[in-house]
């Protein structure tokens, strides 16, 4: 039996951006009311039998979530702002904008943690161990207070929306209900494999592996925190994976409770318009995977 295929995306500006086995399709709420919705096909690599290997996927996941989750961003910015959409975003945009996220992200949870840690714990402990759990619990509140900060800002309440609309919708459709507005509207705005709970695990999982270099000199722990982002990515991956797919278990539900919690946070609940926009986004990549397995087939 053909298993099954997880659909899922990301929120946008007034849209919805869905991922499916062949292509994606990204849904956004023009200023005029209209919805915008264009579709292109997943590069090879995405979609390959390395993209089903254990922890190779997790790379592959974590690039494609980087490169067409900003892709995404940028091609809805224009449409949101009634700007003329080019067919193609400029390569160089594209992998600066992802260059200078990642850039930002790794130096305010990973390095402002370290040396927060390093000149305002340290000094008073002498315990690796007790060091690396610190500077966990830095990082962590720094993530959330990060979010709680930027869901102050109205654009942003917006995108969040259309976040719990994107989980809305696929929860709907995993529940095998018609995606209809009506239908979709009572289901929660949670979802397990959601990019919050995927954040979540990987400041979990960065104690533990931090934990492993121990306590070296300060140019060691910045090189470390760098190296092992990677890592500490992959094997996120597959316990998100792995919690996913037995969420109807106590003891799983109990570990990924944390992540769905915070989910309070990056979304809220969508009007009928912006659940019309994720329906939108769905039904266009299913339409394609429908298409594709048709001409698969004959």
């Amino acid at each position: 039996m053909e298993k099954s295929f997880h659909y899922g995306g990301q929120a946008v500006f007034e849209g919805v951006m869905i991922r499916g086995k062949e292509g994606v399709a990204i849904s956004v709420r023009q200023p005029n009311g209209e919805l915008n919705t264009v579709r292109q096909p997943l590069a090879s690599i995405y979609k390959g039998r390395l993209r089903e290997m254990p922890l190779i996927r997790g790379i592959i996941a974590l690039i494609e979530t980087l490169v067409l989750g900003t892709q995404s961003l940028l091609h809805s910015a224009q449409v949101a702002a009634a700007e003329e959409v080019g067919e193609k975003i400029p390569t160089a945009l594209l992998w600066g904008t992802v260059a200078v996220s990642l850039a930002l992200g790794v130096a305010l949870f990973f390095m402002v943690p370290l040396f927060a840690t390093r000149y305002l714990i340290d000094p008073y402990i002498d315990s690796a161990l007790l060091s690396n759990v610190f500077e966990g619990l830095i990082r962590i509140g720094i993530f959330i207070a990060y979010l709680k900060l930027i869901s102050l800002i109205p654009d942003i309440k917006r995108v969040f929306a259309y976040h719990g609309a994107e989980h809305k919708v696929v929860n709907a459709y995993e529940a095998g209900v018609p995606l209809e507005v009506e239908a979709v509207k009572n289901y929660s705005t949670a979802h397990a494999r959601c990019g919050t709970a995927f954040l979540f695990i990987v400041l979990i999982v960065a104690i533990f592996v931090f934990a492993l270099v121990g306590q070296p000199t300060l140019w060691i722990r910045i090189l470390s925190r760098i190296a092992l982002i990677p890592v500490i990515a992959v094997i996120s991956y597959e316990i998100m994976k792995f919690g996913a797919g037995h969420i109807n278990n106590k003891i799983v539900r109990i570990l990924l409770a944390p992540g769905l919690m915070l989910q309070a946070i990056t979304t809220r609940e969508p009007d009928d318009s912006q659940l019309e926009t994720a329906i939108s986004a769905l039904n266009e990549v299913i339409e394609i995977d429908r298409a594709a397995d048709s001409s698969g087939s004959t």
